[in-house]
């Protein structure tokens, strides 16, 4: 054991908090299963370390682990417990696993800290106060304020090392856009070791840290298949520290050492800060494997979406708010975020249990949505009227939303038109049904539906095909044009040789130089390693059809054919009557093996700006075309024209903007696939004659708007358009009744403004059954926004607010009108104040 008084006067004057740990993959190169069960065998080799060695400290973070060996061994978990309380094992983390760092939505990086800390404090009277995110390959620049919202106020990472990054030192204050602050540090060399004796972790970890800290934290123990500290780490950690080998060595914790340095240190000053993400490591991973990328968006919406209507059921039908059901399936995604599974880097059969797992998060969510929508519906006053079919259009998003809905109707042989529930017409046109069959009642209609915030509106189909007033929209097999957009494709090329905004006169594309397809041998692993950018020289598919599928007077829809080699690709680009986008539908039948497509947008602007939307903020970027992580819209602005296009997706989160070259013109690239073989990582070299599954092999579909503004990106509602794309408006049948609620409705709003509502949710603790509600919202744009009014009409309550750029805030409404608004934080407790008391001691 160490002793100070055994130590050699010689040894250096600085001391090694040597941090015991676990690093477990849950899912990685084998299923959750078989983390599962390894999670159970390394907290017992924790625990009986633990007995062994008096001075041993264990780092403990992934909650999910703990909630395994809880279902499946409660003796190991009492055991745990009783170290817990003891002060030995210590709760770093405060997340239910360790997710990838860039391309979850804010609201899950929310919820893992929820669902992680919660079940700290519900199970062992403790939160973690030092965030642990090891092992992922990047982190977003508004992780400072997540975790601080949820009482962490350091981070502990590995990725990026010193050969990726420009990041100096190895401690230092990590500040996000909007002001958040926490002190973070670089792990050096590794965040496991083999093993054996941990002189070679010692000596390559203090080989790679800022010599100026003094006092250093070192990580050690068996790794990524779990295992944890040995007997023989344990013994040459005091072997060494007797020797004075490298200077005092303690067992320590990431708390312990954090709290040393800011005492030593003192003012906040004495080390540097860092304003910006912390990239790049694995950038391939940006892309790999498109299922899992759009599985996870596709759930995020859902669970949002749900959470909404259910808060509202809740209030206004009496229904049991489903707390349990959407926790278990949140806890489903944000499992699958885990960042060996969202980036694309784990084995083919952990994507068939993603699969599974996230389809029941969405089943939960759809079953949720429909039986709220179904009660508010027969609630809603439907006169009856012979021979038409009411619609009732539910929009999940608090501001009012403006969009087209396609319909599958029957029993109506001669088509149908639509009207309001006041009996006006409103734009519509038949479009191709989703069924094949000599049914001549089975039609499909699309109408323009105008929708009030978080609400609904009764629309009616009535027989027969009614000519709606002719507008603005015109279409041919190379132009589509609407009163604010003018859209023409070369034929030749099946891409856009002009998109002129008509408010701004500035056309986008007109003179941009570049093909709008790259399809590239990609020699790299699944990860990437190595790589800087995907913006290589490629060859374009070739275009084989042009044809006018829809021309009016709602929409029109043009629709381009290409191939390359054994793969096709269709766009349809779909111009809405006085819409300032175009919306592109994409589907791709990708049959390439170690290649990518990149799908490229060529401007007509001189010296862009590029800006990146992320977790609850943006980034601006240089154009230098590297490969980079994004959410859902990239943008690229000039100041001499004024003007900008956003490029806003539903499923991709690789981009890269490249500058003007070559005679190439500035352009926004998306990732759109990439298909290395499976969980294949350099420097293993493939067998020529070896038989390997390669990624993203078939059908996968996607969207994109293409959004012209002026001035830059704040002008032009991104995230929100982002939003309605990711989760459109539910449209559904309904029959004729009586009821009390009228045509439309709206049960909360934002204002449509820079401060955007990104949750409405039930609160965690109180009535299960009637929680309080849960309302948060975002500053988007990076100006402060004063006197900020969230409406809640389902409660008759208004938040009032001022809102610091990029700034998140969480408010608790009560039911009691008596009551007043609470301002939480994201565990949704209240801000700066005491947990509620925990069931740890029961």
């Amino acid at each position: 054991m160490s002793d100070d008084a055994h130590r050699p006067p010689a040894a250096r004057k600085r001391t090694l908090h040597m941090v015991g740990n676990a690093h477990l993959d849950p899912v990685w190169l084998w299923p959750w299963q078989e983390g599962y069960q390894e999670a159970r065998a390394t907290f017992w080799s924790a625990v009986h370390r633990l007995d062994e060695y008096p001075d041993f400290v264990f780092t403990c973070d992934q909650v999910v682990l703990l909630s395994w060996v809880e279902e499946q061994d409660p003796d190991l978990f009492e055991q745990i417990r009783k170290r817990v309380a003891e002060g030995r094992w210590v709760m770093t983390g405060g997340w239910w696993v360790e997710p990838d760092c860039n391309t979850p939505g804010g609201e899950s990086f929310v919820r893992q800290g929820l669902y992680g800390q919660r079940y700290l404090h519900e199970r062992f009277g403790v939160v973690a106060s030092v965030g642990m995110n090891a092992d992922p390959f990047g982190h977003h620049a508004m992780l400072p304020a997540i975790l601080r919202g949820q009482r962490m106020d350091s981070y502990t990472f590995l990725r990026p090392g010193p050969h990726e990054s420009d990041l100096d030192g190895t401690a230092f204050w990590w500040e996000a856009p909007d002001g958040s602050r926490v002190l973070a540090y670089r792990i050096p060399f590794e965040y496991c070791s083999p093993p054996g004796d941990v002189a070679h972790q010692t000596e390559k970890s203090l080989g790679q840290l800022d010599r100026s800290l003094g006092d250093v934290m070192i990580f050690y123990g068996v790794g990524n298949h779990g295992g944890g500290p040995t007997k023989a780490n344990i013994e040459s950690i005091h072997r060494h520290d007797q020797r004075g080998s490298y200077g005092r060595m303690i067992m320590s914790s990431p708390r312990r050492y954090f709290d040393e340095l800011i005492t030593r240190l003192g003012p906040a000053d004495a080390l540097p800060v860092w304003r910006d993400d912390l990239q790049h490591h694995a950038s391939g991973c940006y892309s790999a494997h498109s299922g899992i990328k759009q599985w996870v968006r596709r759930t995020q919406a859902a669970l949002l979406s749900a959470e909404r209507w259910a808060a509202v059921g809740s209030v206004t039908h009496g229904a049991a708010y489903p707390r349990d059901e959407l926790g278990h399936a949140w806890k489903q995604l944000l499992f699958n975020q885990f960042h060996d599974i969202l980036p694309g880097s784990a084995i083919e059969p952990a994507y068939d249990d993603a699969r599974d797992q996230l389809g029941e998060a969405v089943a939960i969510a759809k079953r949720i949505i429909t039986r709220v929508h179904n009660q508010i519906a027969r609630d809603v006053a439907v006169p009856f009227e012979d021979g038409t079919q009411p619609v009732l259009v539910f929009n999940p998003h608090p501001w009012p939303v403006v969009t087209d809905v396609e319909l599958q109707y029957g029993v109506q042989p001669t088509g149908v038109h639509v009207v309001d529930a006041g009996g006006a017409l409103t734009p519509s046109q038949p479009t191709q049904s989703v069924a094949t069959t000599n049914d001549k009642g089975r039609g499909a209609v699309v109408f323009r539906a105008e929708l009030p915030p978080l609400g609904y509106r009764l629309y009616r189909l009535r027989p027969g095909r009614v000519p709606v007033p002719a507008g603005a929209l015109t279409a041919s097999e190379t132009v589509l044009e609407n009163d604010v957009l003018r859209v023409e494709l070369d034929p030749s090329t099946g891409w856009l040789s002009s998109l002129l905004d008509k408010r701004t006169g500035v056309d986008l594309v007109a003179g941009a130089t570049g093909e709008h397809t790259q399809v590239s041998e990609d020699p790299t692993d699944t990860w990437g390693h190595g790589v800087v950018t995907y913006a290589w020289p490629g060859e374009a598919m070739r275009t084989t059809r042009v044809v006018l599928r829809e021309s009016g007077p709602e929409r029109a829809r043009l629709r381009v054919e290409r191939a390359w080699g054994r793969s096709t690709m269709t766009e349809e680009f779909i111009l809405r009557q006085g819409a300032d986008e175009l919306e592109v539908r994409v589907t791709i039948d990708w049959r390439e093996q170690a290649h990518l497509l990149k799908l490229r947008f060529p401007v007509a602007l001189d010296d862009p700006a590029a800006t990146y939307e992320i977790p609850f903020g943006t980034l601006e970027r240089p154009v230098d075309g590297a490969e980079e992580p994004g959410q859902s819209w990239v943008d690229l602005s000039s100041s001499d024209a004024g003007a900008g296009l956003a490029v806003v997706n539903n499923a991709k989160h690789g981009y890269d903007v490249s500058p003007a070259a070559d005679g190439v013109s500035p352009s926004i690239g998306i990732t759109a696939v990439r298909s290395p073989v499976y969980s294949w990582h350099d420097p293993r070299l493939l067998d020529p004659d070896g038989f390997y599954s390669f990624q993203d092999q078939g059908v996968q579909r996607f969207s994109y708007l293409l959004v012209p503004h002026a001035g830059d990106w704040r002008t032009a509602a991104l995230s929100r358009r982002a939003a309605v794309l990711g989760s459109a408006p539910r449209a559904m049948l309904e029959s004729f009744h009586d009821g009390a609620l009228p045509g439309a409705g709206s049960f909360a709003a934002d204002g449509g403004g820079s401060v955007m509502i990104t949750a409405v949710k039930g609160w965690e603790d109180g009535d299960a059954s009637a929680p309080d509600l849960i309302v948060r919202a975002v500053e988007t744009t990076g100006v402060a926004a004063d006197g900020v009014r969230l409406a809640v009409p389902v409660l008759d309550r208004v938040v009032e607010a001022d809102f610091g750029p990029y700034q998140l805030r969480t408010f608790r409404v009560p039911r009691d009108p008596a009551e007043p608004i609470v301002e939480v934080d994201l565990l949704e407790w209240p801000v700066d104040g005491d947990p509620p008391a925990s069931g740890a001691d029961d």
